[in-house]
């Protein structure tokens, strides 16, 4: 059980936030409800959220919007409901910092699938027993207790499915992971359509710690295999 962790769900389509508050409650999750980017911001300025589901196609403030201002200030899961037609929405929503997204129409036991398995990756991302519980590859130190990340010394802040990413890739540095791989132990989820996810969250990792991400030598492609972090 989630321990009343609190979800806040955004959509004009009333319907849509219905069938999710139903779904989400029968989880045990609280659930907090807007119908704009605006009012998503004010219930953030005034009560603790644990994730956010937030529609990108809305008025006052869309969701793309919404997202870059909760990213100023905040590293909390952002689920992203997008429709087939705003694929580049969705992609330039991920490069921004929203760690997954769903398509519409969806089935809502989706949402909570993804609900639950942002939440558990941001509440508990778990630790694995490094000595000195540091993980290094040349200019790149994670601190596993503190989950900080540095670069040549300088604090790099990264958001969960990031932190996540790398970590992964620092714990078997020198092996080729596939986007599947990466998807399913990142998400936890099957990874149907999940190379696109993958590859934007990796360029959005690359631009944080690589010197020249044009020229990444961290995180380098495997053409045909995945991505690797390189021993350093």
């Amino acid at each position: 059980m989630n321990e009343k962790q609190t979800v806040l769900i955004c959509d004009d389509d009333q319907d849509i936030l219905v069938a999710l508050k139903i779904y989400l409650s029968a989880e045990g999750y609280n659930i907090l409800e807007a119908n704009n980017g605006a009012q998503v911001l004010d219930i953030l300025a005034e009560e603790e959220v644990h994730l956010v589901v937030l529609d990108i196609m809305m008025p006052v403030l869309d969701g793309i919007d919404t997202t870059k201002k909760i990213r100023e200030k905040s590293n909390i899961p952002i689920i992203l409901l997008t429709a087939k037609s705003e694929d580049h929405d969705k992609v330039f929503g991920l490069n921004i910092g929203a760690d997954d997204y769903i398509v519409k129409p969806f089935n809502p036991m989706e949402v909570v699938a993804r609900v639950r398995s942002q939440l558990r990756r941001y509440t508990n991302l778990g630790g694995v027993k490094q000595s000195g519980n540091r993980l290094v590859s040349g200019p790149l130190v994670m601190e596993i207790d503190s989950r900080e990340v540095t670069v040549d010394g300088k604090p790099v802040a990264l958001t969960p499915i990031e932190y996540n990413i790398l970590k992964l890739l620092l714990e078997q540095a020198g092996k080729v992971f596939s986007t599947t791989e990466i998807y399913e132990e990142v998400w936890q989820s099957p990874a149907f359509g999940a190379d696109g996810t993958v590859a934007v969250h990796i360029r959005h990792l690359r631009e944080k710690i690589e010197a020249d991400p044009a020229d990444p030598q961290l995180i380098t492609v495997i053409w045909g295999q995945g991505y690797r972090l390189e021993q350093l």
